[in-house]
């Protein structure tokens, strides 16, 4: 499968998650989690808190795609998605949050991961993203998240799952830079 197929897949996904009669049952709940819906500890990356908060996550995606296009291969783009998932799904619990939705917190992992990446295949900029990334983090979690973001979603940026995402995107990373060079070009 191409990644262009898949992040079109992806994408669909997202949609469907967004159907108002589905979208409650989705979205990651601490309580509805701590009764056993533990889908949403996966699906609540799924969900999305209204249709602009999804173009603009759906967005985000197809270009961080682009930008690391190089690392990636379906298989290895679900097996980071998944991990990512239900590594900030988990994560969450560690924090205040009661309900989240939104594939921002995948997109921060995405981006660590595809950022080590590149310093691993010594791509230009690589270091420059990584230290953005970790900028941009550490600015969100001193002082939030954009006002202007969160007035267009609807909801309080979810910088917990930013910090997450970004961590488990970049421990990810550095796993995948130490394997054996006969693992990393497997397909």
């Amino acid at each position: 499968m191409s990644i262009r197929t898949y992040l079109f897949l992806v994408i669909i996904l997202c949609i469907i998650a967004q159907v108002p009669m589905l979208q409650p049952w989705l979205a990651w709940d601490r309580d509805a989690i701590l009764q056993g819906e533990i889908w949403r500890i996966l699906t609540g990356n799924l969900t999305h808190t209204n249709w602009a908060h999804l173009l603009m996550n759906a967005l985000a995606l197809l270009i961080i795609s682009f930008i690391f296009r190089a690392h990636f291969n379906a298989k290895r783009y679900t097996a980071l998605i998944i991990v990512l998932s239900i590594g900030i799904g988990g994560g969450i619990f560690a924090t205040n949050m009661q309900w989240y939705a939104g594939l921002s917190g995948v997109l921060h992992g995405i981006f660590a991961w595809g950022a080590i990446n590149d310093i691993r295949t010594k791509t230009k900029g690589g270091w420059l993203l990584f230290v953005g990334l970790i900028i941009k983090i550490t600015w969100e979690q001193i002082y939030g998240g954009s006002a202007s973001s969160e007035a267009l979603i609807g909801a309080r940026v979810a910088t917990e799952a930013h910090l997450i995402g970004a961590l488990i995107g970049a421990l990810s990373g550095f796993i995948y830079f130490f394997l054996p060079g006969k693992v990393l070009n497997k397909n």
